[in-house]
C-alpha cells in the first residue's frame, strides 16, 4: 500500500505560501504558510497534520486492541499535542478520553501502552511519546 500527498510552495520561507493536496482530496489545495505554522494564520501546518495522524492512528490501534480482547470501545476521543521546539519535533502527548464497558483499569492500561508503542505512526516518529487517559 502506498499513500501520497503533494505540497506546492511558492516564494520564500517566510513570505511564501503553499498548499497541500492528498490523493483522497480530503486536503484539496489546503493552504499553509509561515503564519499558519509559527503564528495564528489561516491554514494548516506540518505539525498539525502529524498530530492528526498520530491521534487517528493511536485511536484505531487501540480500538483493534480492545476489540481483540472483546471490549469494543463505545468511543475513543484522542488529542495529540505536538511539541515543536528549536526546529525539532520533540514530543507527542496523547490525551485519551475512553468509553469502554466492562474492562478493568489494569487491562485497559496494558492495551493503551501497546497502542502507544505499536501504532504505525508512533513507530515512525522519532520523538518522546506519552499518553494520559480517563476511562469511562
Amino acid at each position: 500500500m502506498i499513500r501520497k500527498a503533494t505540497a506546492v510552495w511558492n516564494g520564500s520561507g517566510k513570505d511564501g505560501k503553499g498548499h497541500l493536496t492528498t490523493a483522497s482530496t480530503v486536503l484539496n489545495q489546503t493552504q499553509y504558510s509561515f503564519s499558519s505554522r509559527f503564528e495564528d494564520g489561516i491554514g494548516t501546518n506540518p505539525e498539525e497534520l502529524i498530530a492528526a495522524a498520530h491521534a487517528g492512528c493511536f485511536a484505531m490501534k487501540l480500538s483493534f486492541n480492545l476489540s481483540g480482547e472483546n471490549f469494543p470501545p463505545q468511543e475513543l476521543d484522542v488529542t495529540s499535542h505536538i511539541t515543536f521546539e528549536d526546529g525539532t519535533l520533540k514530543k507527542s502527548h496523547l490525551v485519551l478520553k475512553a468509553k469502554v464497558e466492562g474492562i478493568s483499569e489494569e487491562k485497559f492500561a496494558e492495551l493503551v501502552k501497546d497502542a502507544e508503542k505499536n501504532c504505525p505512526i508512533s513507530k515512525a516518529l522519532n520523538m518522546e511519546i506519552s499518553v494520559e487517559y480517563t476511562l469511562n
